[in-house]
């Protein structure tokens, strides 16, 4: 049996058959939709990138903020970071940045040890190997306010309560000396 193209029938609110181009009248809203929606605006543009360096001899975090374009000192670390971008507050939170780190020791000529992209999220997925020190990236700094996520973590720990527990159930505590 062979079946012809036929355009599709539908019908009016009267009842009576229209003939349609197999567009979905329902779906195509550009002839009844008079909203107008503002262009989201464009991003901010970042002037620097906020990292946080390690020394693994001493254990020794520091924050490092490395404007764009710009090298800076970490030890014996030079780190210049190329550009850095963070998605949207609608997305699923990520920053990236493009680094270029360099190490001059002492009585040394100076060498590259990384040049890439690292990812705040998954530090370990393009990070730098170095015997001494370790960098990964925070967040993006740009001079718009209320755009950089908080570098300091939260006070405390959170409290879990298990969902078993009744509403007049102690929470658990821990031992003497357990806490420090």
């Amino acid at each position: 049996m062979a079946v012809a193209a036929v355009p599709a029938l539908a019908q009016d609110v009267s009842g009576s058959p229209v003939a349609t181009s197999g567009a979905n009248p329902a779906s195509d809203n550009s002839a009844t939709d008079n909203t107008q929606t503002a262009p989201a605006p464009p991003p901010a543009k970042p002037v620097a990138v906020v990292l946080r360096g390690l020394d693994k001899i001493t254990g020794r975090a520091t924050d490092i903020v490395a404007p764009i374009d710009k090298p800076v000192q970490f030890a014996t670390l030079t780190i210049t970071a190329r550009t850095c971008y963070s998605t949207p507050p609608t997305e699923p939170p990520e920053t990236t940045a493009f680094l270029q780190i360099s190490d001059k020791r002492p009585g040394q000529a100076a060498k590259q040890v990384f040049s890439g992209w690292m990812f705040a999220s998954t530090p370990s997925i393009n990070g730098m190997e170095h015997p001494l020190y370790d960098v990964w990236v925070i967040t993006c700094k740009t001079n718009a306010p209320g755009v950089v996520a908080s570098v300091t973590p939260a006070k405390g720990p959170a409290k879990v309560v298990s969902p078993n527990a009744e509403a007049d159930e102690p929470a658990p505590s821990l031992p003497e000396g357990a806490g420090q």
